[in-house]
């Protein structure tokens, strides 16, 4: 029953099983061990889809062999993992025990509050972020840009990138997708909305989508097709409409936008992963409040290359890009090269990523500190000597 060949024609090839995690499962080989992705966590356990014969089946396994402090190595919905099913079964009806985590591809993290040193997984194993912006409010690019900053810092720490995996190098490919678009009223508001988007998100696809009349949802279909994708986005952005019309069936409720405020509220409560008729599979997500940065240096990079391409050509290498001579960057606002707010929305963002790393980097705070008195200094010396040219 359980030697079954770790191939491409494993039954949980569609589930994103390959080669490359064939190899990093070969360590738990053993009676009763087979691999399994997990498609939902609940309280201590998790659903996990397996190999059964030439099909599968979902089964229930404690998890209580890989209970961590650290909330980065806790299961994750699309993690996979080593289930014993004949030497772990803990009561309850569990089918098994998870005894490990396969190496992660890629994983989207956020810091549970700007406030706190602690970061939250939120998918793994991904190769398609799908942003989620609802057109039903104002568009909102500071958020887009956000969302891809982390998105682009989704590598997995512990797996090498392999050939079988479609994600894009150094991550899971982020797509923006603009929900509602039926309320965007005519085609060139739509167009110049998309527009908008695509400012603050160069070299990524953007896709207006309406699941109440499915314009752009072939389109959408076909983008997804054959990898595991995530649905992200705030409430309200419907995610659980799109993910409803995506795989085809209602297996998400729904519920409409509140009057009063014009905010969603949480329909999905928990992170699920389904197949997708169409090949590959879907994990939507509950509706994020706030999305905090978490290690992003590299994304960030990504995400504003023209800001950081702009910054080599500064005079100074340490240019904080305000009012130091010779600044590409201020140079570029100043001629209309670089949006004002694209530049505001980098410098927050950059900040509050730094805030974050240095509490969990004794090295990098010391340093910011130490850079804060010298600009503290220097800001001292520079209004002395006004003083002085005045006097």
């Amino acid at each position: 029953m359980f030697d079954l060949p770790l191939s491409a024609a494993h039954p949980l090839a569609s589930y994103g099983w390959d080669d490359g995690f064939a190899q990093s499962f070969t360590p738990f080989t053993g009676p009763g061990v087979v691999p399994g992705r997990i498609v939902r966590v609940d309280r201590g356990r998790v659903d996990a889809v397996v190999a059964d014969g030439d099909g599968i089946r979902t089964v229930l396994a404690d998890t209580a062999l890989v209970a961590t402090s650290d909330p980065l190595r806790v299961p994750c919905t699309g993690d996979w993992a080593a289930i014993d099913l004949e030497n772990g079964r803990s009561g309850d009806h569990a089918d098994g025990v998870v005894r490990a985590l396969l190496p992660r591809r890629t994983a989207f993290v956020r810091s549970t509050s700007s406030k706190r040193s602690e970061g939250q997984v939120l998918a793994t194993n991904i190769d398609h972020i799908v942003i989620c912006v609802s057109l039903a409010d104002q568009l909102d690019l500071g958020r887009i840009e956000r969302f891809l900053a982390l998105a682009m810092s989704g590598a997995g720490e512990d797996a090498p990138w392999h050939p079988a995996a479609p994600a894009a190098v150094g991550g899971a490919q982020p797509v923006v997708v603009l929900t509602k678009a039926d309320l965007a009223g005519d085609p060139d508001g739509l167009a110049h909305l998309v527009e908008d988007a695509e400012s603050a998100a160069p070299g990524t696809p953007v896709l207006a989508v309406s699941s109440e009349t499915g314009d752009g949802l072939d389109v959408l279909a076909a983008v997804l097709t054959g990898g595991t994708s995530v649905l992200l986005g705030q409430s309200g952005a419907g995610k659980s409409t799109l993910a409803n019309a995506l795989l085809g069936e209602r297996v998400q409720r729904v519920q409409d936008i509140r009057d009063r405020d014009g905010k969603g509220r949480h329909t999905t409560t928990t992170r699920d992963l389904r197949a997708l008729p169409g090949g590959g599979v879907l994990i939507d997500t509950p509706g994020l409040r706030g999305v905090g940065m978490w290690d992003a240096e590299t994304g960030l990079a990504r995400t504003f290359a023209e800001v950081e391409a702009l910054a080599e050509e500064c005079r100074f290498h340490d240019c904080a890009h305000r009012t130091e001579p010779g600044c590409a960057v201020q140079e570029a606002v100043e001629n209309g090269e670089l949006p004002a707010r694209r530049l505001e929305s980098y410098r927050k963002l950059q900040r509050e990523n730094q805030r974050i790393v240095a509490k969990t980097d004794a090295r990098l705070r010391a340093e910011l500190r130490r850079d804060w008195k010298q600009k503290q200094a220097l800001g001292r010396h520079l209004m002395e000597r006004k003083r002085g040219a005045q006097g």
